[in-house]
This record gives structure tokens, sequence and C-alpha cells, in this order.
């Protein structure tokens, strides 16, 4: 019998392969089978970048080696990086540039550590929007010119697949992986997430280590899981979280990391909570897309939360001083580092090259690269310093540390990553977990957001809410 990798989860996968019903190498050729039919071919969702060449290789290991010492909770389950994370496998890491294609890293970066330690096996890497879309103002989501687009399986070339971790959003939507990492400046995670009926955790600033990952902005960036389940998160980054010597800012969750982030995966999470609902991020939304998230806000409160409707949290209009600044300066840092072989070592070079070569890396011009080249590379700039000193101010302390006092939340409920900004310049967590669909069958996601490292309570919150619903269904490329 064939072991169904459709909705499979890491627990259907460990449970399959310690009875012996699938082994890792099986499980790895059926993937790679399956991102032939429908990633290469068929729909051509076109969200894997490169499969690992060693992929069976390790799994031949795992097979051979299971079972003789402890081993991790991920123990030969595949999984997806994103095209930012560098692996030591013969993969290059190119954030999606041309430039950057033959950019072969020496070493894991901190967190493919971490999971090759769970026991995972790296399968490959995922497509994304081009340097996690920090280079022009109107690139479509999922979209590089080395990987070139990724659809949304739900609809493909119809629905937006969300950015900028899109193909590892379509990847694991598409069942063409278990799971997946990806990376998040603002709304990285949690879009794709919402596009794709997935559950998208973006961590708090600092729990996960950004060493070894293309950067945009070290005030705001961060890895973490996309998952078919809350579990399956929360399994993910019991593997990622954690102290890096190599990133300073890691020092910050050496006592707020738990021992089991699954510990907190409670039906009935979400009683006697209280959340507040922030409909400033529903003004977009069709009317259709307004019922599924009344509906949502319903059963959490049938869930037993107390629903404080509507709060407004007050920030002024935030810019992206800081982004810009730090991705020059935190880019011009990780280049220093690439090979020879690479052709371009600063920001400035990356530009120069592009624009050499337009026909193939400029399909929607460098804009946002050229604005955060013209930035000061000094970290002491005046005008950085002041708006980082806004951000933390009126994204953190006067906007959600406030309005979460004033009503004594335990989180801020959101729709799909529109309520992103506020976090991500905080610093602060938010989990996305599948809502519903549209009439025409778009998915739609919730977001709970809350102070830093309060992931046990968005994982609670989300684990309840998810297995009251159940609301994921498998996109139509699987049918």
């Amino acid at each position: 019998m064939t072991f169904q990798i459709e909705e499979a989860t890491i627990r259907d996968i460990q449970e399959a392969l310690q009875a012996g019903i699938v082994t890792s190498k099986q499980l790895v050729q059926q993937y790679i089978d399956r991102i032939e039919a429908l990633d290469q071919n068929g729909p051509k969702i076109n969200a894997i970048r490169q499969i690992n060449p060693d992929a069976l290789f390790l799994a031949e290991v795992c097979d051979k080696e299971r079972g003789k010492e402890k081993q991790g909770p991920l123990y030969g389950v595949p999984i997806i990086l994103k095209d930012n994370i560098d692996t030591a496998d013969k993969m290059a890491t190119t954030a999606g540039s041309v430039a950057l294609k033959d950019n072969y890293a020496k070493r894991d970066a901190f967190i493919v550590s971490k999971l090759r330690e769970a026991g995972a096996i790296i399968l490959g890497t995922a497509n994304l929007t081009e340097f996690a879309n920090f280079m022009a103002y109107e690139m479509p989501n999922g979209y590089s010119s080395l990987g070139g687009q990724v659809l949304n399986p739900y609809k493909p070339g119809v629905f937006d697949v969300g950015g900028s971790s899109a193909g590892t959003g379509a990847a694991v939507a598409a069942n063409l992986v278990t799971a997946g990492i990806g990376t998040e400046t603002s709304g990285s995670i949690l879009s794709p997430a919402s596009s794709n009926s997935l559950v998208g955790l973006k961590p708090t600033v600092g729990l996960v280590s950004r060493s070894g990952i293309i950067p945009i902005s070290h005030s705001q960036d961060t890895a973490g899981p996309l998952t078919k389940t809350v579990e399956d998160a929360a399994i993910m980054l019991n593997a990622i979280a954690g102290y890096d010597e190599a990133d300073i800012v890691t020092k910050n969750c050496v006592d707020n990391v738990p021992s089991d982030y699954t510990a907190f995966l409670l039906e009935n999470g979400l009683n006697e909570s209280r959340i507040g609902i922030d409909r400033s991020t529903f003004n977009e939304l069709s009317a259709n897309e307004k019922a599924v998230m009344e509906e949502s806000i319903s059963t959490i409160e049938k869930l037993g939360a107390t629903i404080i409707d509507p709060i407004e949290v007050s920030a002024p209009e935030l810019d992206m001083v800081v982004m810009k600044h730090e991705f020059k300066h935190d880019l011009n840092a990780y280049l220093e580092n690439v090979s020879d072989a690479v052709p371009v070592h600063n920001l400035e070079e990356i530009i120069a090259y592009n624009k050499n070569h337009a026909e193939v890396a400029l399909r929607y011009n460098q804009e946002l690269l050229e604005d955060s080249q013209a930035m000061s590379d000094d970290p002491n700039d005046s005008t950085y310093l002041e708006s980082r000193a806004s951000d933390v101010k009126y994204a953190g302390e006067l906007g959600i540390d406030t309005t979460m006092k004033q009503h004594n939340l335990d989180a801020i409920l959101s729709v799909n990553n529109w309520g992103a900004a506020l976090p991500a310049k905080a610093g602060y967590p938010s989990i996305t977990v599948p809502a519903g669909y549209t009439d025409e069958g778009k998915p739609v996601g919730v977001t709970f957001s809350a102070k830093a490292f309060s992931e046990p309570t968005l994982l609670k919150f989300g684990y309840a809410y998810e297995q009251a619903t159940k609301h994921r269904k498998q996109p139509m490329v699987n049918n």
C-alpha cells in the first residue's frame, strides 16, 4: 500500500515511518514524483527552485539509522527551505536573483543545522519574491528573475499566491512537501499562509536565528514555519528556536523558550481569553471575505473568548526608512562573505549587474534596491536612528502595548496579513490560521498577534480555533 502524502502531517509521517508503512527514501521519492507532476508539469505551480541532489541519499541514511539512538521529532521528514536560507547541500542560495545564481554557501544557516539535529531531510529550496519582495515596489508576489512566477495551487494564475515566502507556501499547500520554512520582515510568512490556506507562524524577532539568511532588516527579520496544521508549526518551532552566538539578538530568547511548544496545544485554549478585533484590516475585503471573518469572530466567541470589537491601534503612518537603511547595511555584510564565483559583493554591484542584464533581471525594475543604495550606510545616521526609535515607540509602546493594556487583551485579531505591519515594526509574533474560503474558493486567513515571546499563547489560540473549525481543504491541484 502506497503511503498517502496528500495532507500528511509530521505526526502522520512519523507514525508511518515507525510502523514501517513507508521509508524515508520512499517518502522523498513520492514528493519528488509529485513535484515533477504538479510543479514542473501539469499546472506548473513553480514553487520549487531546486531539489536537493542529496535528498535520496540523506533519506537512505535516515532509514539505516532509524531506531539506533534517540532521534529528533523531524527524523526522516522532508522539509523545504525558502531560497534565501543558506544550506551546505549542493544548492545555491539566490534570493531569486540571477546575480546570485552561483552563491553556494560553505555552511548551513544556524536554523538549518538545528533542523538537521531534529532529523529533518532538506528536500530542496523554494522560489520566492525576489530579494524577499525588496527589489521593486510593483513586483508581483511570487516572482523572481531567476525562478519565474509561483502560482497559487487553489486557482493557478488567478488567486494571488502571497509573498514573499510564496514558493514555500505553495509547495506545502500543494503537498509537494510536508512543511517548510519561510522568512518574514513584514507579512512574508503570514501572507502566503492566508493565501494558501496554511498555518504561518511569524516568531518574535530574536527567538529564531537569522545568521546565514539573506537579510532585509535586522530589526524585523525572522524565519518561521509554514505548515498545514498548528501542531506541525509548534513542532517546527521547537526545532528552530534558540540561542545562536552568531546572532546577538537571540540572547533575548534564552529565558523565553519553553521546553516544548506542543504543550500549549489546547482545544479549550480560547476559553476565558480576551481578543480585540482590529477592523482597520477589514477595509479592503470583499463582502464575501467579510462574511468569512464575521463567522470567525462568532466562532471564537463561542469558544469562550470575550470579544472587544472594535479596537483601534493608534499609530502614525510608518515609513520604510529603517528597512531601506538596514537592507543596504545588512545585505552588504552578507555579500562580503560570498565566494569569488559570485559576481557581486555589495548592493551597488547587484544594481549594476542587473542593469547589464536588464532583459532577464529587470522585468519589474529595481527601484527599491536603488532607493536603499541611496541611504546612508552609517549605523549612527540620525535619520535612521530617529525612524527606528519612532517604529519602536509607535508600533510597540504606544501602539500594540497600549492597546492591549487598555482593553486587557490577550491578543489582537486581524484578517490575512493586513495587520502585519505593526507587529513587524515592534518585533512581535503573529500566527495565521485558515479561516475559510470565498464562494470562488479563495482562501481567507485569520491572524492573532500579541507581545514579544507570546508564541505559547498564540499557538494555544490558533490550535483551539483550528480544531473547532478545521477549515483547511486541499487545493484544486490535488483533485
